[in-house]
């Protein structure tokens, strides 16, 4: 069995996750900031909505989930004989919706944070049967020649285990950025039809 390939497909795999995961951190960061920006106008139309008493986000351009959500609700909240029920069934419709967008590929980051440290103990594995297999073939007796081969088998584990974590921290960060956002994204109370 070639232990050296597997070992170093390990390796291979480890670097791809690591790839991976800065690469959704980035794009989360990026889009995350960009739709808390988008979020703030969309509140201060309805802070001045509710001043004023008119319908600006009618008048909004749809550019991110945000914004399409609250045309869409507020288009149907300004037809006439709508029913609270339906409204409450729209917004939290809605609310799933952007929830989905907003924690788009998080996945990714929870299962290379489970699979990292997993393929870095697999490739400790392979690192040390490849040196075992070195020892029996060539009969080295050298311990510095042991040493050095377990010490490249152990660096997977590290390896692994960095990535696990670099993973667990990009997670953790974006996934309380996106609860925050859509946690202030409330869609505004429905008339109550007894109240006129």
């Amino acid at each position: 069995m070639k232990f050296e390939i597997y070992h170093q497909l390990t390796f291979d795999a480890l670097y791809a996750c690591i790839v991976i995961s800065i690469f959704v951190i980035i794009e989360r960061a990026l889009y995350l900031g960009y739709l808390s920006l988008r979020s703030g106008r969309v509140r201060r139309l309805i802070d001045q909505d509710a001043q004023d008493g008119k319908n600006s986000l009618a008048g909004l351009r749809a550019g991110d989930p945000i914004s399409r959500a609250m045309v869409r609700y507020a288009n149907l909240r300004t037809q006439h004989g709508v029913s609270r029920g339906r409204l409450e069934d729209q917004s939290s419709a809605l609310f799933i919706e952007i929830d989905s967008k907003v924690s788009a590929r998080l996945w990714l980051l929870d299962t290379i944070i489970t699979a990292a440290p997993l393929l870095g103990l697999l490739g400790t594995i392979l690192g040390i049967m490849q040196t075992f297999n070195s020892l029996a073939k060539g009969g080295i007796s050298d311990p510095g020649e042991v040493s050095r081969g377990i010490g490249m088998a152990l660096v997977a584990t590290a390896i692994g285990i960095a990535t696990a974590l670099l993973g667990l921290l990009g997670h953790n960060v974006l996934d309380r950025r996106a609860h925050l956002l859509t946690g202030l994204q409330v869609f505004p109370a429905a008339p109550d039809p007894g109240v006129g």
